[in-house]
């Protein structure tokens, strides 16, 4: 076949392409949009999908069901979602957990969220606080540090499970001050932050939109905060930075949110899906929505989100070269 015959096949392709998938974004929505989560009811993940499925349907004119699938390290929902239709019409809310964290320390996760993921938005943060039980006599991270050396393996901490950021980001603190505590793990952020205030866990990593209601109340101790800033509901907890402890600065935010599709969503979709989203994140009453559960709205276009993946997944590859979680 001749070369200008071949380029002007190539060119009618590319246009039909564009044009199938600008009509597609014309149409859609027709239909239910499903949001998963791969947490249960009212944990943090499940708390933002839903704030936004709020504005989406308003904004997207179509009804948005989340639907909780907890379990796995959320692989009960990511599962059914990379093997969706690339529709639009079955996403996915979930965090950095699963988006960066897990793939980058574990060796034994069936998917690649490079390849089987489309990145859509980044629509909130949130900060966690290290926490430890009122009877401890900890009141800061070196103290923490000093008391964990002293007496190794006699502290135990919590987190939301195998593989969850709080579990990741305690054996990362773990071998960055060469410290031994034991590892207790639960179903969610919630139950972690209920235990700590039960006395039944010494320490933990914990977001702050469990933890804060129980270190207001005098249940736990917060020592220290994640991120560049202090938290609002929290003025006199110094961040992680300010503790004087070199090992522990400048690790950033705690944990970052993301809304996901699967692999091949066509671009009109995306881009129709983040413009929502972006226009959600800045409505006054989700931003008092989500300040209110302690997060902070995020936009961010396709390509930032993306971008973001790749530099943190590379991190935490590096990150997982050292630390080691179970068998994997």
């Amino acid at each position: 076949m001749p070369l200008k015959s071949f380029t002007r096949i190539i060119a009618a392709a590319c246009t039909f392409a564009f044009a199938v998938g600008a009509a597609q974004a014309q149409q859609y929505p027709s239909r239910p949009i499903k949001i998963l989560v791969g947490f249960a009811a009212g944990g943090g993940v499940d708390t933002i999908a839903r704030i936004y499925a709020h504005k989406l349907q308003e904004i997207l004119g179509t009804p948005i069901i989340v639907e909780n699938k907890p379990g796995a390290s959320e692989l009960q929902a990511i599962t059914p979602l990379v093997n969706a239709q690339p529709d639009g019409y079955t996403l996915m809310m979930t965090s950095a957990s699963s988006m960066v964290r897990g793939p980058g320390v574990r060796t034994d996760l069936p998917y690649d969220p490079l390849k089987q993921m489309t990145f859509i938005a980044k629509p909130a943060t949130v900060e966690a606080a290290y926490v430890v039980r009122n009877d401890l006599p900890i009141k800061t991270v070196p103290e923490l540090l000093a008391y964990a050396r002293a007496n190794p393996k006699k502290l135990n901490y919590g987190s939301a499970g195998i593989g969850s950021s709080n579990h990741l980001l305690t054996e990362q603190m773990k071998m960055l001050t060469k410290t031994e505590l034991v590892h207790i793990p639960y179903k969610s952020d919630a139950e972690v932050a209920r235990e700590m205030a039960a006395g039944t866990l010494d320490f933990a990593i914990a977001i702050t939109t469990f933890t804060v209601p129980f270190i207001k109340d005098n249940k736990i101790r917060a020592i220290g905060v994640t991120g560049a800033q202090r938290v609002a509901a929290l003025p006199d907890v110094p961040t992680l930075d300010e503790s004087g402890v070199q090992e522990l600065k400048d690790l950033g935010n705690y944990l970052f949110y993301g809304l996901v599709g699967p692999a091949n969503l066509p671009q009109p979709v995306v881009a129709k899906l983040n413009d929502a989203m972006n226009k959600a994140a800045v409505m006054p009453d989700v931003a008092q929505r989500l300040q209110g559960a302690q997060f902070r709205p995020a936009t961010s276009t396709p390509d930032e989100f993306r971008h973001l993946i790749e530099s943190e997944l590379a991190k935490w590859k590096e990150i997982g070269k050292t630390v080691k979680v179970g068998n994997f």
